[in-house]
């Protein structure tokens, strides 16, 4: 049988029968592209929507947060590696249904009514994208909010099917250069595209988050450069410049030293009302 490619995000992969994808969680199953990770979920908490980071939508809300596994990115710096890196066969997970997961959420909200929904969360999820959408179709119709957490790197035909489900999401732009992305196995353009998608759907909460990295995005010029590329799109969307720490395979520097966070926040509020400094 022949290869098929795959077309959920830019890396294209072309797989053989049988074959799993850069991502992990896709794969070819019988000549058709499949989301091998689809309701498979490695990690399940309520959390405050502070953590996602969502700073000014419903404060002091949780949401149910679920992540499976696998990642089309390869961040050398993943605090989540452990399943974002992770394959099928790498992680303990359990299947959890698009149903029994919303009524998990149902029984959550019934305990407690500060909790108003469902994240996709913790790994990258939308590699599985077909469960974003049918999960979050449901949680709809059940009255709950779906959160989103995303590196956005992912197809316009993906971000387009699952926007109108998202009433709040969370974008990791990681850096305003082309050359940073590409070692990460990612395209600027394709998160440009996916957070300009998120910003012009009426129903849908954008904030950004930019992790500053020493050595790779850490300058006030690109800091400049993502702050007014978001207010040209929509200066509504709240931006979160957050502090990093060694992890994973990026243990070769320090912690982001708090003055830079600050100073660069501070570029971004020259053009951005509403900037958020993290992990300080």
């Amino acid at each position: 049988m022949s290869a098929v490619r795959c077309t959920t995000c830019s890396r294209g992969c072309v797989l053989a029968k049988g074959a799993v994808g850069r991502c992990r969680a896709r794969a070819n199953v019988g000549g058709i592209i499949a989301p091998t990770g689809y309701g498979r979920v490695t990690s399940l908490a309520i959390d405050p929507i502070e953590k996602k980071p969502i700073a000014r939508w419903n404060p002091g809300s949780t949401v149910l947060s679920l992540g499976g596994y696998g990642c089309n990115l390869h961040c050398t710096w993943c605090q989540n590696h452990s399943i974002s890196q992770a394959g099928e066969h790498e992680v303990p997970w359990r299947e959890i249904p698009p149903a029994q997961l919303v009524a998990m959420a149902e029984e959550a909200h019934a305990r407690d009514a500060r909790m108003v929904g469902i994240a996709y969360t913790y790994n990258e999820p939308l590699v599985c994208w077909e469960y974003v959408r049918d999960a979050g179709a449901l949680a709809h119709d059940a009255g709950l909010a779906n959160v989103l957490v995303t590196a956005g790197c992912v197809s316009e035909r993906v971000v387009r099917e699952v926007a109108p489900l998202v009433d709040a999401v969370n974008v990791d732009l990681k850096s305003f250069c082309d050359a940073t992305y590409k070692k990460l196995g990612g395209d600027l353009t394709t998160v440009q595209t996916s957070i300009g998608v998120l910003a012009r759907t009426p129903t849908c909460h954008v904030e950004v988050t930019t992790l500053v990295v020493p050595g790779v995005n850490d300058t006030r010029e690109e800091m400049t450069s993502i702050a007014s590329w978001l207010a040209e799109l929509d200066d509504s969307i709240v931006l979160h410049v957050t502090r990093f720490f060694p992890n994973w395979r990026m243990r070769d520097r320090g912690p982001t030293p708090v003055a830079r966070v600050y100073e660069l926040a501070d570029v971004a509020r020259e053009h951005l009302p509403h900037v958020y400094v993290g992990n300080c």
